[in-house]
């Protein structure tokens, strides 16, 4: 997969977290899990994207996610069948770095692999 096309997966999954953040409660698809665990999961998905996808700023675009979780909770003031709350924020940040680590550990084995690789 090239650094490009990482990219654009990683922007596209903010995309899709703005999206369902923001839009009317109505449009979201039905939660297979808990809303909590699906929160930390598209936060750790995306954190983990956007680290893979710059890895040579993982430490700002960690801390950019970690971040992400109050700032995209702030935008759903813009949705009126939405109900933003402070305790969200922490949860979505918990996501985000967990993902953030795993996406750096990611790095880490790929940097690994391509040393080590023959030539």
């Amino acid at each position: 997969m090239t650094d490009r096309t990482l990219k654009i997966i990683a922007l596209l999954s903010l995309g899709a977290v703005l999206f369902m953040t923001v839009s009317p409660i109505d449009v979201r698809p039905n939660d297979l899990v808990s809303v909590t665990i699906d929160w930390v999961g598209a936060y750790a998905v995306m954190a983990m994207l956007f680290v893979v996808a710059f890895p040579r700023h993982w430490l700002l675009t960690a801390t950019a996610m970690m971040l992400s979780g109050a700032v995209i909770e702030l935008l759903q003031y813009l949705s009126s069948t939405r109900h933003p709350s402070a305790a969200d924020a922490p949860i979505e940040a918990f996501g985000a770095g967990a993902g953030s680590v795993a996406g750096g550990l990611g790095n880490q084995l790929r940097r690994h692999i391509v040393l080590r690789a023959p030539r």
